[in-house]
């Protein structure tokens, strides 16, 4: 496996790339994260781009311990009066490796997940790396589901990649592409569309 910041690096790039061609309009379209707009993810890939193990334990317990107001503070931060702000500030940030207290893997979660949080919504495809993908399921599984992980769902069901070598789990089989399956994982229920197996209605139940 390669390290993982090359593979962050190069997804940052990626989205920036992406973003550029966006509307100033479009940043208000409605992301796969609830309440968030393109631009807020925007912005807490910023916020998450600079964060460091300090910086974040010092906001975990400014925010009382809350993961929802840690993030929406981190938003609130980092996003610029205008999108130009903002893709600025995405950019000056994108070769950063600080990390929060978390393993390295899941900054896959954070590029890769996000990304299809805006891309989908705005009609972007892009192809990421398989190695990302499957690296940021692995990361997911191994996280329990009140750090915002899957782990919880691998007890209903196992989950099988159709376009790689990938298979998890006990119980009915959820499988598709492996980038779908990430999704899902991650909570994003529209991926569901996109998935097959006896084990789709009980992961649905779980995510809903």
């Amino acid at each position: 496996m390669t390290d993982v910041w090359p593979l962050v690096h190069e997804q940052r790039r990626a989205l920036i790339a992406d973003l550029e061609q966006v509307s100033p309009a479009a940043w208000d379209t409605p992301s796969l994260c609830p309440g968030w707009t393109v631009h807020d993810v925007a912005a807490h890939l910023v916020d998450s781009a600079l964060t460091t193990r300090r910086g974040f334990a010092v906001a975990l317990v400014r925010a009382r311990f809350d993961f929802h107001r840690l993030n929406e503070r981190g938003v609130q931060r980092r996003r610029g009066r205008t999108p130009t702000e903002t893709l600025d500030r995405l950019r000056a940030a994108a070769d950063n490796t600080a990390t929060p207290p978390a393993p390295l893997d899941s900054r896959l979660v954070e590029e890769v997940v996000h990304g299809e949080d805006i891309r989908r919504p705005l009609g972007i495809e892009h192809v990421y790396p398989q190695e990302a993908v499957l690296r940021a399921i692995g990361s997911q599984v191994r996280t329990p589901g009140s750090l915002g992980g899957a782990k919880d769902h691998l007890s209903a069901v196992s989950v099988a990649a159709t376009d790689a070598e990938l298979e998890l789990g006990d119980g009915p089989v959820v499988s598709g592409p492996a980038l779908s399956v990430l999704l899902a994982l991650s909570g994003r229920t529209v991926a569901l569309d996109d998935l097959d197996g006896a084990g789709v209605p009980v992961l649905a139940a779980r995510l809903t």
